[in-house]
């Protein structure tokens, strides 16, 4: 039995040394990356002890000599009893159904679209146009937005030409959702539609011969073929969404909103940076980190189930 067990082991070795031999290649492409995410992903989990203590700079994460004093769920309390916590929930989700109404299908039309595109050429060019914003910097692009809201700015320009009063789009807080919205679908749709045109180019073609020669029109083709073809990945970039409900880009935000728009703009991660990264309350901006980890995991738990029962597909 024993000699048995050992066959099966030195086999199973053979096969991984041979597997790594022939994928070397692919396993050093992915180390950077591997490496990138233990780093910036992995080890900084140990600092979550702190959303637990009173920390302060200087001091261990967790000692065994040291005094910590741990205050177990002092800062998650004060987080939910405080004063602000239903305002930050309340833009943070808001934003976040925003983004998902009006931006997580935009990327799917424009892909649809871009597909039946026949010439080349013009296919490119559209591409590379849409895709560009997405690689221009945050701070550009809010600098653009910011001088487009101004009231001497284009938008304003254009409300006055049309007999309408110039505001300062910028200071409202009603207008924000709507330009954050805006902003953010513009510069993410072009990138995000890379992966529905990537799981379109596996779809079989004669399948749309076949279509095509049974007298289906190229709208009945989308519906029945591209759209069947594309709803795994559909599926997964919704439970991703779903699952990233309390978590929004943070970046623009702290370049669009200024303290007139707090009571529309101010979300999760615009309070930890202030309180955090400008205040300095280390233990507690950890605490609502974590706290809003763990209720993204659940929606991404949920929305996984969900997904996996109606749609047939799921991450795992």
């Amino acid at each position: 039995m024993d000699n048995t067990k050992d066959k099966t082991t030195l086999a199973n070795r053979k096969l991984l040394r041979g597997d790594v031999r022939e994928n070397i290649e692919l396993y050093i492409i992915m180390l950077p990356s591997l490496l990138l995410i233990f780093i910036f992903s992995y080890i900084p989990i140990y600092g979550l002890f702190i959303a637990f203590q009173d920390y302060s700079p200087g001091k261990p994460f967790f000692s065994f000599t040291e005094n910590i004093n741990w205050v177990g769920l002092k800062h998650f309390q004060r987080f939910v009893t405080g004063p602000f916590f239903n305002r930050i929930m309340k833009n943070t989700i808001i934003l976040s159904i925003y983004n998902i109404l009006f931006g997580f299908w935009v990327p799917i039309i424009f892909a649809l679209l871009l597909n039946e595109v026949r010439k080349e050429r013009f296919k490119k060019i559209i591409q590379t146009s849409s895709y560009l914003p997405y690689f221009i910097s945050s701070v550009v692009v809010a600098g653009m937005v910011l001088s487009f809201i101004e009231p001497n700015g284009l938008v304003n320009n254009i409300i006055a030409a049309f007999g309408g009063s110039r505001k300062a789009l910028s200071t409202e807080p009603a207008y924000f959702r709507s330009i954050y919205t805006i902003t953010n679908v513009w510069k993410s749709f072009g990138f995000n539609s890379i992966l529905y045109l990537s799981a379109m180019t596996a779809i079989d073609p004669e399948l749309y011969e076949a279509a095509y020669l049974d007298g289906a029109t190229r709208v009945q083709r989308i519906w029945y073929i591209t759209l069947p073809g594309i709803r795994a990945t559909i599926a997964i970039m919704l439970i991703m969404a779903v699952g990233s409900l309390l978590g929004t880009n943070t970046d623009l935000i702290l370049l669009l909103y200024s303290p007139a728009t707090y009571p529309t703009a101010d979300v999760l991660g615009t309070y930890i940076f202030r309180l955090g990264i400008e205040g300095g309350q280390f233990s507690y901006t950890t605490a609502i980190g974590l706290f809003s980890a763990i209720i993204n995991f659940m929606m991404v738990f949920v929305a996984n189930k969900i997904s996996d029962r109606v749609a047939g597909h799921s991450l795992w």
